[in-house]
């Protein structure tokens, strides 16, 4: 079941984002750092799986989880990048991962964020965490002077 080139136009592409923090508090709130292993396979399988179906609609596009470490650069001047750390929120602690789906309405893009809310977590309960849900821009900004 793939889709047709007349359906690539009209599908929309929006970006399921993970948090590690910065979102309101999941229903089963207990950190990863304190998951058994097997509580943290069963988390990883249930997004491959979640993943693999989508691939099989046409509907999975990306999906990446970050590691926690991360560094600001910026642009200093010729020949200087300095590398800068803080003091501001920083995605290495906020972000935790992605997945980027292309589906046909905003409906399907929240269903199915719905259920990726749903991987397991503590226990083996569904975390039902918060994810936050971006649709991809259209088309370009048009930049007048």
């Amino acid at each position: 079941m793939g889709r047709t080139s007349t359906e690539e136009n009209t599908m929309a592409k929006y970006l399921l984002l993970k948090h590690y923090r910065g979102a309101p508090a999941p229903v089963n709130d207990v950190p990863m750092e304190r998951w058994t292993p097997e509580e943290i396979s069963a988390h990883v399988r249930y997004m491959s799986d979640f993943a693999d179906r989508l691939k099989q609609t046409g509907e999975f596009v990306d999906s990446q989880a970050l590691a926690p470490e991360g560094t600001f650069v910026r642009y200093d001047g010729e020949g200087r990048p300095p590398v800068t750390d803080g003091p501001f929120a920083e995605t290495k602690d906020l972000i935790a991962g992605w997945m980027v789906i292309d589906v046909d309405s905003h409906e399907r893009a929240l269903e199915l964020a719905g259920e990726l809310s749903a991987a397991p977590g503590a226990g083996g309960k569904p975390i039902h965490e918060w994810l936050e849900l971006r649709p991809f821009l259209a088309a370009r900004p048009t930049i007048t002077e």
